[in-house]
Parts: structure tokens; C-alpha cells; sequence
């Protein structure tokens, strides 16, 4: 372990596709003025469903940054991520199609619902036209491992690839993988992930969740901490991050952006969202361990924030249990209560908050929220200025996994 906190995992590069910005600086600026994005779903064929509140990503042409020979042979989650993934390139500084060093990059992201727009059109011409009509890229596009794979090949990296298959912790899980992967040894490592579950198949199979929020008013869909909670709004989109050896990075003369410092990862149970008091505060335990961090290091929390009564006491106790009493007067803030739960996009997004907010000194608020329940410092209304050297950021899946990573502000990894 030694050998590996030795080098460094910094975040050179940021990308973002995303209901509320198609562009990271985009995305910062919708969150740190707190504007939502949540509106009626407009996709074809989701006009009867009984989900009528979503996080879209609306004027998105990925032909502006994808070759059409890519894009007839991927589902939408992949056309986000690679969108994503050419923008934290550019900003990182890393070359693309024919870099230097192939084999010294590597990609993984992480994926929750896989292709299921690209998968329902298929089927569709399988049962109404026949087999002939049906492409032969069904037979990958829909593949959680889809994103990374085309990432790589697009780009020419042969370096280490993976991807987590999972509930929405998996994005730290996934990020987490990259820099321990960094600290053994590789350059840079591209990893992320996006989600597109707002096609019809996908919905329905949303339907059986219930944490997710049927409500119709935008305003109201997702409200955690509050006694108006009914659960969560889902969300479509992500961001990819340029994860890089610190030292590497700075040779280059790229900009550090943050540190990824310590990440754990535990196992409660599907909905058993009690139980996740002590699941998540454990999690949060192992990864201040991990950066040598302690609990008043930490200057800002991106919560998990479920939107269900009994899973938000959960995370309010489990950061209580954790951080002790400065879990009382921690900020805390869910800046996806303006864009909807991305599934394992979630986090990766609260990570690139938390980039900005460091960058910027300031806390970004909850949208749509105005009073809590819990004993918490929420952010609401308005951005906090503070001064931000440390984040935390939480999360959880439906299907039971826990996930806390600590970043820190770049320059700081020394601290």
C-alpha cells in the first residue's frame, strides 16, 4: 500500500454530458446557481408510463464528436460516454486515435442499465419484421461493457480495461479502480460512466423499483432529507474523468485538478436501507483510512441522498456515525436533486462537483429543497462560499452497495 499512496491518482481531465450542461463548465454553472433540469419525459413511447418526471439530455448531437461508423453500432449511454470521455481527453491534454504511449492507457467505466434504447429497437424489428432485419451490433451495443470497449478501440488505448456492472455505487467503485490502477503502475486510466435508462424498456423495468418517484410536478419529484420524500427521480447522461499518475501529470505541465485520496465499498442489501446506516458509515470509515484523513478534514459532503425517509435517516445517522460531531456542521449537499439520480452516473457527477466546488470555494446548493428533517447542515437555496480543501462523497444502490470516496483539492494531496 505503500508503494501505491506513493503515486499519486490525479484528475487531469473532465467531461460532461448532462440534463442540466453538455460541457463540464456548462454543468458547473447550472449547479452552483442550483437550476434544475428535472422536467416531463418527452422520449417516444414513455408518454403513458406511470414515471413522468426525468433528468433528459436535451440537444445532444454526438455526430459533432463521433465518427458515424461509431455511432450506428452503439446504444445512447455509449454516444455519452464517448462524448464525455473526447472531452476530458482534450482537456487532460491526452492524445486520441494514435497516442503516444497505447499501451500505458486504460479504460473503465461503470454501468447500471446498459443499452436498453438500442436493444428495445432491435427486438422490435426481430418481432415484427423477422431475424434478417435485426443488425449485428445487438449483439453488443446493449453490453454493460459496451462504453469501455468502444472507448478504448476509438481512442487506441491498450492499456488495462475494465468495467463494474452495478447499482449506483458503482461509479466510486469504478473511479476507485482507476487510481489504485494508476498507483500500480499505469499512465492514465479514462473512467466514468453514463446512463441512458429513459428509453421505453428501460422504464418499465424501473417500475418495480420502490424508491422511484411517480410524482408529476418537476419541483417535487425529489425532495431528500424532507418530510415531502417519495423517492427519486431517475436521470439520463454521466462524465468520464482522465484519472492520471500524479507525477506523469505534472512532467506534462497538466493542470492537477484534484487527488482521488481513499474509497471504500460495503454490502447491505437491496432496500434494506436500515441496515445502511452501518454499511455506509463503515464505508466512510475505510475511506478516510485510506487518505489518512480525519473526520474534521473533511470540508464538504456530496450526499447519496435516496429521497426515501427511511434510506435519507440512514445516511444522515451513518455520517454522524462516522465523522462524529462534525457531522453536525459538515456541509452537506445533493446537487442532483436538479437533475435526477443517473444510476451510476450519480456519483461521478458529484465527483466533478466536488472538483469545481474545491476549484471554486464554494458549496453548491440542493435545488428545490428549503427545510429538512434531519440533523444535518444542508445546503439549500443558495451556494455557500467556503473554504474546500477535502470532499466526501456518498452513495448507494437499490441493490444494496455502499460507497465513500475522498478527493482532494489539487495541490493539496500532501496534506
Amino acid at each position: 500500500m505503500s508503494s501505491e499512496r506513493a503515486r499519486g491518482a490525479a484528475i487531469t481531465g473532465i467531461g460532461v454530458i448532462a440534463p442540466n450542461g453538455l460541457h463540464a463548465d456548462a454543468y458547473w454553472k447550472s449547479v452552483r446557481e442550483g437550476l434544475g433540469a428535472l422536467d416531463r419525459i418527452t422520449r417516444e413511447g414513455c408518454e403513458d408510463m406511470p414515471l413522468r418526471v426525468g433528468g433528459e439530455v436535451r440537444g445532444f448531437d454526438p455526430a459533432g464528436l463521433i465518427e458515424e461508423r461509431f455511432l450506428v453500432q452503439t446504444d445512447r449511454f455509449t454516444h455519452f460516454g464517448m462524448a464525455a470521455a473526447a472531452l476530458a481527453l482534450d482537456e487532460a491534454g491526452l492524445g486520441r486515435g494514435d497516442p503516444a504511449e497505447p499501451y500505458s492507457i486504460g479504460v473503465v467505466t461503470a454501468a447500471g442499465s446498459g443499452g436498453g434504447e438500442f436493444g428495445q429497437r432491435e427486438l422490435q424489428k426481430l418481432w415484427g419484421q423477422g431475424s434478417k432485419f435485426v443488425g449485428p451490433y445487438q449483439s453488443i451495443a446493449w453490453f454493460y461493457a459496451a462504453s469501455t470497449g468502444q472507448i478504448s478501440i476509438w481512442s487506441g488505448f491498450k492499456g488495462p480495461c475494465g468495467v463494474v456492472a452495478s447499482d449506483e455505487a458503482g461509479g466510486l467503485d469504478a473511479i476507485a479502480h482507476a487510481a489504485r490502477t494508476v498507483r500500480r503502475g499505469t499512465g492514465a486510466m479514462v473512467v466514468g460512466s453514463a446512463e441512458a435508462p429513459l428509453a421505453p424498456y428501460s422504464m418499465v423495468c424501473q417500475l418495480g423499483y420502490p424508491e422511484l418517484s411517480t410524482a408529476e410536478d418537476p419541483d417535487r419529484a425529489y425532495l431528500p432529507f424532507t418530510n415531502r420524500a417519495r423517492g427519486f427521480a431517475p436521470a439520463e447522461g454521466g462524465a468520464m474523468l482522465v484519472v492520471e499518475d500524479e507525477t506523469r501529470a505534472r512532467e506534462r505541465g497538466t493542470d492537477i485538478r484534484a487527488v482521488v485520496a481513499g474509497h471504500s465499498a460495503t454490502f447491505t442489501g437491496a432496500s434494506r436501507w436500515e441496515e445502511s446506516r452501518e454499511g455506509l458509515a463503515r464505508a466512510i470509515k475505510g475511506a478516510l483510512d485510506e487518505a489518512g484523513c480525519a473526520p474534521e478534514e473533511i470540508d464538504v459532503v456530496f450526499a447519496d441522498a435516496m429521497g426515501v425517509p427511511e434510506a435519507d435517516r440512514a445516511e444522515a445517522l451513518a455520517i454522524a456515525d462516522a465523522l462524529g460531531a462534525h457531522g453536525s456542521r459538515v456541509p452537506v449537499t445533493a446537487p442532483k436533486t436538479g437533475t435526477g439520480r443517473a444510476y451510476c452516473a450519480a456519483p461521478v457527477l458529484d465527483v466533478v462537483s466536488a472538483v469545481f466546488a474545491m476549484e471554486n470555494g464554494l458549496v453548491p446548493p440542493t435545488p428545490n429543497v428549503f427545510d429538512i428533517c434531519h440533523d444535518l447542515d444542508l445546503v439549500m437555496s443558495r451556494a455557500r462560499p467556503a473554504e474546500l480543501r477535502t470532499a466526501l462523497v456518498l452513495s448507494r444502490g437499490l441493490m444494496g452497495s455502499n460507497a465513500a470516496l475522498v478527493v482532494r483539492r489539487g495541490g493539496d494531496s500532501a496534506r
